[in-house]
């Protein structure tokens, strides 16, 4: 934990929880008539939303749930995934959902703070501004969380002073509001109010920023964020209560076009307080984006999206900026930009789809608490069943949008649920078709083709990526590659296997000589959150190795320029599968494995993906077989020549 540590945190994690004062109250009152029911019932219900929801479960519980310092819905999956094969949906669910909603939130976030300028300038085209503001923000990610958060920071720590003081102020004027903090009164809004369950979908959006929150643990560390939430907590509940205490003197009339937010600024400073709603609400944005960009990149090592190019902005802890994937969170929301138009409409969008995330963190969470903590199991359940309750409840309550819009954030996280099951069993399915053989049965093979001096030497050193996990075992298709057709011949062949672990910021390796200056085995165990350089890395292992005369290479020509001690070219070959048309699949393996290689097409290239200068790399097609096809009907006929 330091100062710097704490601006960052205030800039980059409260972001979205932050700003729900603007719309939270305007969510749950709509086109009804204000009343001090709905007033001190609004705000009872939202502090304790923020208690139970934010402080309790995620700042206080799931924050301990940490990865090596990394957070997010899939860093709590990969403790616990060895405790059960079914865990992997609700993580799947969950990641799905949150990426959802980070389509959803910059645009309302956004829009909300725009359309404060309406009751000044009505005729104001509030659209183009936000999408303006949206492509700015987009374009600024490559700039990296650390530098965006100590920029972000000062605003942030501005917006809320700024919004605990007004809202300081309200209550100052009518200190009875505080009483609304007694959980009664949140109770009989929901129960004795003619509508009042369906309320709790206005409310539970001033929780919606917790699970980004959580994501965005690894970009400032556990301690900014936990010691950081409670001055931002004092300050939202100021605010709530303020917005409280404003719609007691608004009582027996709908608010129309007033914001209850906005009811709290004094009007000579209502241009400087909309500008820096402005700057919180881009910022806002940040928190998911950011939260987002760990999520994707946790996927991918966990195999449940194609690989991306993952750029490193910083040599700082969870920094993370995944290009392409900015750039498809941008088209989404402008696509939701352009279709809502207007920040009250997206609301039926907006909660939906967290609140379905934070239903399946609550069950990893159980799980994580039962199984790798080993808390008691009657406390685990009763604290699962109190979550349960709540979160399902919400999720009742914001089901009621569905038609209005909550349709929308369902299916763009079914889209992501669809494509992440598509990857991960047309995966799981090609690992299981694999066939591996034994490497120690081919090396008299491989030695003498090495010293076949009859045959054309394709490389000096020649390199295969393999997936074999165990020294003794090979793909098929690499042997064949080596032997089939016309064979490579090479002074050294090289096989590198490439094992992520758990822990984000491992560089391992480990040699393994199988034959003396014939066939070299590599293994590179990296840390998820590190570049996987392999080109750089490996040429690093075979100078250390030669310097250390472990392995020989004395190449018999060198280029101009080559300096003594030069090692020979290195030619790396990589093995691509496709769906062969011989196959006979049933409707649902077709519908995966086109999916998957559809996907396939769509991802980072292995070279890219693994750090190979093009110019060295071979790509090799070796066609998958899923299941052959068993009868082929065919008849010959003769010609009447021939009979």
């Amino acid at each position: 934990m330091t100062a710097a540590g704490l601006l960052v945190a205030v800039g980059i994690v409260f972001g979205d929880i932050g700003t729900s004062p603007l719309y939270t109250y305007r969510a749950i009152i709509e086109d009804r008539v204000v009343d001090e029911t709905l007033a001190l019932g609004g705000v009872s219900a939202i502090f304790w939303t923020l208690t139970f929801q934010t402080t309790l479960k995620y700042v206080l519980l799931t924050l301990r749930a940490d990865n090596n310092g990394e957070g997010g819905i899939f860093s709590l999956y990969t403790l616990i995934r060895r405790y059960g094969k079914w865990l992997l949906f609700p993580a799947i669910a969950g990641g799905s959902f949150l990426i959802a909603d980070s389509i959803i939130t910059p645009p309302i976030s956004v829009a909300s703070a725009i359309e404060g300028l309406l009751p000044l300038y009505p005729n104001l085209p509030t659209v183009p501004i936000v999408l303006f503001i949206l492509l700015l923000l987009f374009a600024a990610q490559q700039m990296g969380t650390d530098k965006l958060g100590k920029a972000f920071g000062p605003i942030m720590g501005v917006w809320f002073t700024m919004i605990g003081l007004m809202g300081a102020v309200q209550v100052a004027q009518n200190p009875g509001v505080i009483r609304a903090l007694n959980p009664m009164f949140a109770y009989d809004m929901i129960v004795n109010y003619s509508d009042g369950f369906w309320l709790l979908g206005g409310v539970f959006l001033c929780s919606t920023g917790a699970e980004a929150l959580y994501s965005d643990m690894g970009h400032v560390g556990r301690r900014n964020v936990q010691v950081s939430w409670f001055y931002v907590k004092i300050c939202l509940i100021l605010c709530y209560l303020g917005q409280a205490a404003w719609l007691l003197d608004h009582t027996g009339k709908p608010l129309g076009d007033l914001n209850s937010f906005f009811g709290l600024v004094p009007a000579w400073f209502m241009l400087p307080a909309i500008g820096i709603a402005t700057l919180a609400t881009i910022i806002a944005s940040q928190a998911l984006i950011s939260g987002t960009f760990t999520l994707v990149s946790e996927a991918f090592r966990l195999t449940l999206l194609p690989k991306m190019r993952i750029v490193f902005p910083s040599n700082a802890r969870g920094q993370v900026y995944i290009p392409a994937f900015n750039w498809l969170l941008m088209a989404g929301c402008f696509g939701v930009v352009l279709y809502f138009r207007e920040s009250k409409n997206m609301e039926a969008a907006f909660g939906l789809s967290v609140n379905l995330t934070m239903l399946t963190t609550t069950i990893l969470l159980g799980m994580y608490l039962y199984a790798k903590k080993h808390v008691n199991g009657l406390a685990v359940l009763v604290l699962i069943v109190l979550y349960l309750c709540i979160e399902g409840s919400f999720l009742v309550a914001n089901l009621r949008k569905f038609t209005h819009g909550g349709w929308v954030s369902l299916l763009l996280g079914l889209i992501m649920l669809t494509v992440m099951l598509v990857w991960y069993n047309g995966s799981r399915i090609k690992r299981r078709l694999t066939t591996f053989v034994s490497l120690p049965d081919y090396l008299p093979i491989l030695r003498q083709l090495s010293n076949d001096e009859t045959t054309p030497k394709y490389a000096t050193n020649l390199v295969y990526l393999t997936a074999s996990p165990r020294v003794q075992q090979i793909e098929e298709q690499i042997i064949n590659s080596i032997l089939g057709g016309m064979p490579k011949r090479a002074d050294v062949y090289w096989f590198i296997h490439i094992e992520l672990v758990d822990d984000p910021y491992t560089t391992e390796y480990s040699v393994d000589i199988l034959d003396p200056e014939e066939v070299v085995r590599i293994t590179f165990r990296l840390g998820f959150r590190v570049q996987p350089r392999i080109n750089l890395l490996f040429r690093k292992v075979v100078e250390e190795l030669v310097r250390c005369r472990e392995v020989t290479l004395k190449p018999k020509y060198r280029p101009l320029g080559a300096t003594p001690d030069f090692i020979g070219d290195f030619r790396f070959v990589v093995i691509n599968r496709f769906l062969s048309y011989e196959n006979d699949l049933a409707a649902m393996d077709t519908f995966v494995m086109n999916g998957y290689f559809g996907l396939k097409r769509l991802s980072l290239a292995d070279e890219r993906a693994y750090g190979l200068d093009t110019q060295n790399v071979q790509t090799e097609q070796v066609p998958l077989v899923v299941r052959p096809a068993e009868f082929v009907r065919l008849k010959r006929v003769r010609r009447e020549e021939e009979a």
